[in-house]
């Protein structure tokens, strides 16, 4: 069996009551999908730990509450780099009209 060489994990907060995993993605389609949040200016973090920890979630599940504190750490750098406050990712995004 081959080894994973790359992993990629993304979490959506906003209207969220908690952090949710929305994309799981290995290999090749991992280095896609870290080109495109590059491209988007989203922060990536390089955390192999919470990546172990992260990868044992399904889509679409909620983070449980023992991993609140290492993501709270990174959503705070994101807020950060963004020059955001908490509470700014409830406020919804208009979507630009077609």
């Amino acid at each position: 069996m081959k080894r994973r060489q790359l992993e990629a994990i993304a979490l959506a907060y906003g209207q969220n009551d908690a952090p949710v995993v929305t994309v799981k993605a290995y290999d090749e389609l991992a280095e896609r999908v870290i080109e495109l949040a590059r491209e988007k200016g989203i922060y990536i973090a390089k955390d192999p730990h919470l990546l172990a920890m992260l990868s044992r979630l399904d889509l679409d599940q909620e983070i449980p509450p023992q991993l609140y504190a290492a993501v709270a750490v990174i959503l705070s750098w994101a807020y950060w780099l963004k020059g955001m406050e908490p509470g700014d990712e409830k406020i919804p995004v208009p979507r630009p009209k077609n």
